[in-house]
């Protein structure tokens, strides 16, 4: 084969393989334009200020001479492009609140979403204007729904939104923290409410009992009290002695035979001279005058 015919087959080659590669790759495929239009494709870097806004600008005109489904949902996807980073932006303000930024973005973008499937052209009205309150509220709408690992009340939900707002407002004001009462003044709501909405305020994101405190070698759990059960019997040993030492040297005995050794009734009758029926007698009596001498008288802590 002579030398040009190879340099002629390879390019023939080549030529070949691109055009098989743009056919496959759905990245290389513009998209379809509406007829009648002459609009820009909307550009690989996002754009910001002024140059995003006439781009949102001529968007929303060119939707409001749409006539074609197919062209109002082109246009619609342009907008949500157009105007991703405003719902990114959004969504970092709510940072570090206990709730993943991914999570948030995937948020705020489905507000957006909303707000630019929903937006009249027609009307007159700034696309943002109507998109960042859509945004907020799928943010907040999120943060109340799922954000909560222990779920108080919506009121006190609520309440506490309302109060961090206003102990912002009451601290630039006084120049310190505001106290629970000034709190519930500048509200017009019940001492007791934000009293409850205040102790709720870790719900959100409660400390794990794990969590390492002072020199890290103890976990908060480590160091939260539990009930004592000695405690209780102490407090009834101490209540009951004075009551012990009023009864005669039998009864005390046949009280220690039932309820320290755990005797039968039997048993007892045996050991102290009586029959069954007797020491049963004996205890109900014995129990009887202890209630009545309890009766009346304070905890002994």
């Amino acid at each position: 084969m002579r030398l040009w015919e190879l340099i002629v087959l390879l390019e023939t080659t080549a030529d070949a393989i691109t055009t098989r590669k743009r056919a496959v790759d759905p990245m290389s495929i513009a998209p379809a334009r509406p007829a009648g239009h002459t609009r820009q494709s909307v550009p690989a870097r996002p754009l910001e200020g002024r140059a995003r806004a006439r781009r949102t600008d001529a968007i929303v005109c060119d939707l409001r001479d749409a006539r074609r489904e197919a062209d109002a949902d082109e246009l619609t996807r342009q907008l949500i492009e157009t105007n991703a980073t405003v719902a990114r932006s959004m969504a970092s303000r709510y940072r570090n609140r206990g709730i993943d930024l991914d999570d948030l973005e995937q948020v705020a973008l489905l507000g957006l979403t909303k707000a630019a499937q929903r937006f009249d052209p027609s009307a007159g009205h700034d696309f943002l204007s109507f998109a960042v309150p859509t945004i907020r509220g799928e943010l907040r709408r999120h943060f109340r729904d799922s954000g909560w690992m222990v779920r108080p009340p919506r009121r006190v939900q609520d309440l506490q939104t309302r109060i961090a707002s206003a102990q912002e407002e009451l601290e630039s004001r006084l120049g310190r923290s505001p106290r629970p009462t000034e709190v519930a003044a500048h509200l017009g709501e019940d001492l007791g409410d934000v009293v409850e909405a205040l102790a709720a305020d870790g719900c959100f994101t409660p400390t794990s009992l794990d969590a390492a405190v002072a020199d890290g070698s103890s976990s908060l759990g480590d160091l939260l009290g539990e009930d004592d059960g000695a405690l209780a019997q102490a407090e009834a040993k101490v209540m009951l002695e004075p009551l012990m030492r009023a009864l005669t040297a039998r009864d005390r005995r046949i009280v220690r035979l039932r309820y320290y050794r755990e005797q039968t009734q039997q048993e007892i009758a045996d050991a102290v001279g009586l029959t069954q029926a007797q020491v049963s007698r004996v205890l109900m009596r014995i129990l009887a005058d202890l209630r009545a001498g309890l009766v009346g008288r304070p905890p002994a802590a």
